[in-house]
């Protein structure tokens, strides 16, 4: 629920405004960020790639993410598995992940210990060893991944043809895993090409926050990712979603023990606008729909009519392209996907035509700003939000005025922007039809080593 979501990006920005922070940038182009967080002797350090699956072409989708998995197999200093094994051999934990806008690689280790992170860390940036045999293998890997956590799992299918149906233009319509067929012909070629075109200091945040002196992590730093070289950068241009004229429908028919119902109204994301307040009434919006047990879809939809067994909302707006405020909803036994959508709507737009209690609206943005405070304890979380935050071209700074742009939100902004977006020519609805037949069990853990996807 990323009204949860907001809540630890508002109590990590009311961390960040107490604890010092740094930045710099190398010669070469790559950006350090360093927060001190000196309550344990940990630090956390990131590196974000400016690369995800918005930036492939057709054709080409889920090369962002089988270059993650790649990234593990070993340089020409180190070989394939030594990453790992020394990040565990000195008590440390090392993952990754692959999103629409950037990949990111972490370690969480004793804080002696940050020269070893990056020292791997700089020499993968550079000496990667993108072998036939070993890309060969791994896309099998993948490939074995998408059909236990795709194409075997109805509710995923359905989310991806909603996406799909979404988005006709921007990337985003794209699975961030790709489709089957594109990884069917991807080739080690393909991932060099990748490897070479975006994995540079220029197109790269360090990300470190834990108990460290940041002068003496931006010289360590220099120590070991300045010699890499930068490379010209041309990105390409990503084509602008054009505006959506008509309600968008699709259906998926699939064997599942229950029909879900997905809901996206196009929206904007965050910016650096000053003047930028919808995104943040948005959030209100969303935690006025769908925030925690007093909210209106669990008082109104789940308990009182019945209607529905589940109804929640996405909005995530941390994000290089506008983004779906979405709905996904289960309907309660004995009722429909189209029954359920009405009584949603019917929800939204009483939001649009009646203001806000100034009650509700103040226990809603009091609960933004106090959500989730116990992730002021989590140095990885910080490093998180500042990552994606910078990764996506926006500010690590505007952490700290998250709280006071939410609480300077009014019931008129709410309902300006329920009006604004949550239109019925702004809309797309996707609804799986359960079909007889055994339905496929949950995907279990991650493949190909565990990283996170």
């Amino acid at each position: 629920m990323s009204f949860v979501r907001f809540g630890l990006i508002l109590a990590a920005g009311l961390l960040a405004a107490c604890s010092p922070l740094q930045e710099a940038t190398l010669d070469n182009g790559l950006k350090i960020v360093v927060k001190e967080d000196h309550r344990a002797p940990v630090v956390v350090s990131q590196v974000w790639y400016k690369v995800g699956a918005s930036d492939e072409p057709d054709g080409l989708t889920g090369v962002s993410h089988v270059l993650e998995h790649m990234m593990f197999k070993g340089t020409s200093t180190h070989k394939n598995g030594e990453f790992s094994r020394i990040i565990a051999e000195n008590g440390g934990r090392e993952n990754a992940f692959t999103g629409t806008d950037y990949t990111a690689y972490f370690q969480q280790l004793e804080k002696s210990r940050l020269t070893i992170a990056f020292e791997l860390e700089a020499d993968r940036m550079r000496n990667l060893v993108l072998d036939d045999q070993e890309v060969a293998k791994e896309l099998r890997v993948v490939m074995e991944e998408r059909r236990l956590r795709t194409d075997d799992q109805p509710e995923a299918l359905a989310y991806e043809r909603f996406m799909a149906t979404a988005f006709t233009t921007n990337s985003y319509k794209n699975p961030i895993i790709g489709w089957m067929r594109d990884l069917e012909k991807l080739s080690a070629a393909d991932l060099r090409a990748w490897y070479q075109r975006w994995y540079v200091p220029n197109n790269a945040t360090l990300v470190v926050v834990g108990d460290v002196d940041p002068r003496e992590v931006i010289a360590l730093a220099r120590r070991y990712f300045g010699p890499v070289p930068a490379r010209k950068l041309e990105r390409t241009r990503v084509p602008a979603e054009p505006p959506q004229k008509d309600i968008r429908r699709s259906r998926i028919s699939a064997p599942a023990q229950v029909p879900a119902l997905y809901m996206g109204y196009h929206a904007p994301a965050f910016s650096l606008r000053s003047d930028d307040w919808e995104p943040y009434a948005l959030m209100v919006l969303n935690g006025v729909l769908d925030g925690g047990s007093s909210a209106r879809f669990e008082r109104e939809l789940v308990r009182k009519q019945q209607i529905a067994a589940s109804a929640n909302i996405g909005y995530s707006p941390t994000a290089r392209h506008p983004v779906l405020f979405l709905v996904s909803a289960t309907p309660s036994r004995g009722r429909t996907p189209a029954e359920l959508e009405a009584a949603i709507r019917a929800q939204i737009r009483r939001v649009q035509e009646e203001p806000i209690a100034p009650a509700e609206l103040e226990r809603v943005k009091a609960q933004v700003a106090a959500s989730n405070v116990f992730t002021r304890d989590s140095v990885f979380y910080q490093a998180m939000q500042m990552g994606m935050l910078e990764t996506v071209g926006l500010d690590w700074r505007m952490l700290d005025r998250s709280v006071e742009r939410v609480r300077a939100v009014t019931a008129a902004q709410v309902q300006t922007v329920a009006k604004k977006y949550l239109t019925e020519s702004n809309l797309t609805v996707t609804v799986l039809d359960p079909q007889p037949g055994k339905a496929k069990p949950r995907a279990a853990a991650p493949l190909g080593g565990g990283h996170v996807r």
